[in-house]
């Protein structure tokens, strides 16, 4: 399964690694992704999602309903 937070679309990012002489090499930047349980006050229940700490932060700010609202996720599939 990729390496993508479902909230905010952050997945791996590909860039050149340059040494001191100048020789790039590839190299793959990740995103800082977590598997989290959170609870959904609404339903009542668990909800087993793949975020990144940027959207947990948010999630802690907005709360998790109103977040996904508005970047419109359904939540009823998680």
């Amino acid at each position: 399964m990729a390496r993508k937070c479902i909230l905010t679309g952050k997945r791996p990012n590909m860039a050149n690694k340059v040494s001191h002489s100048h020789i790039k090499t590839r190299k793959q930047q990740r995103p800082n992704v977590h598997t989290r349980r959170l609870w959904l006050e609404d339903e009542q229940r668990w909800v087993k999602l793949k975020l990144s700490t940027r959207a947990l932060r948010t999630i802690r700010k907005k709360g998790l309903a109103r977040y996904a609202s508005e970047v419109g996720l359904d939540l009823s599939r998680y």
